[in-house]
């Protein structure tokens, strides 16, 4: 991808976040982001959930590494010609030098966007003293602002994912301080409720992102966009959908011996549609 294209990527995945609202789903190879792409979808995000279990890994921390999302980061940009965020987690390190070097990874692979958590992977202290999570962003920002490639720093308080006591005041203050420190986008991951979620908009300086799953399929993204949610994306939920029809698939096979999953399957002439055009092939 010439430096030129990556440039008019990280603008058109900009100005998505500037006015209404739009659906990022999230893609965990090459193949689904190119379905995703085909649907119509103007931007794609990674989902590192999808690919830990793409290859055998639980959705751990540190089970996936940097390496190893960011290699899939580069199959799915190289793939599509839609904006690619990264899920990056929480910066692969604790250091904001370390945060800064994971965005010019993202940057290398091809990504116009990454979203950095400040959970720690430490279940008795979940999340990063305000000031320290505080400076990893600013260290991103200016890692991301170094590339001259135009790039949108999503910055994530997991209060609500680990129950931290008083979840919606500890996340309007985090984020808050992130948008200081240079993030474009913000995102609570585990808030559901409704109210809540339009309090936070309310209270939260800066385009928020919604994450949609199991105990929110009920939103809508008219809903959401009417609760003043800038981008609505899916994490690893599609991928789950995904394995949880090849797990009854798997049943039907071992213990009926049937196969009536295998009506629904698309034909070659699908892939051909979905892969070989898209690819110019």
């Amino acid at each position: 991808m010439s430096r030129e294209s990556r440039i008019e990527l990280g603008r058109r995945f900009r100005r998505l976040h500037e006015d209404g609202t739009f659906l990022m789903p999230n893609a965990w190879n090459a193949g689904s982001a190119l379905l995703l792409e085909t649907a119509g979808f103007e931007a794609i995000g990674t989902t590192s959930a999808g690919i830990a279990y793409s290859l055998g890994k639980a959705d751990a921390a540190g089970a996936l590494s940097i390496d190893e999302a960011l290699d899939e980061t580069a199959r799915i940009a190289g793939a599509v010609s839609v904006p690619v965020n990264v899920d990056a987690e929480n910066g692969y390190g604790e250091s904001p030098e370390a945060v800064a070097e994971c965005i010019r990874r993202c940057i290398d692979a091809g990504a116009v966007g990454a979203g950095i958590e400040d959970y720690t992977w430490d279940p008795a202290r979940p999340l990063y003293d305000r000031a320290l999570a505080a400076e990893r962003i600013r260290a991103a920002r200016e890692a991301a602002n170094a590339s001259g490639v135009p790039f949108v720093l999503t910055a994530r308080a997991e209060c609500y994912l680990y129950r931290v006591p008083d979840a919606f005041a500890e996340s309007v203050a985090r984020s808050n301080l992130y948008r200081e420190a240079g993030a474009d986008c913000l995102y609570t991951p585990g808030v559901r409720d409704r109210n809540e979620v339009a309090a936070l908009v309310r209270e939260i300086d800066g385009p928020m992102n919604f994450v949609v799953g199991k105990g929110t399929a009920d939103y809508t993204v008219e809903e959401l966009g009417e609760l003043g949610i800038r981008r609505v994306s899916i994490g690893g939920s599609l991928m789950r959908a995904t394995f949880a029809l090849a797990e009854r698939a798997a049943a039907e096979m071992k213990l009926l011996g049937r196969f009536t999953w295998a009506a629904d399957q698309l034909d070659a002439v699908d892939f051909d549609r979905l892969f070989a055009e898209r690819r110019g092939q």
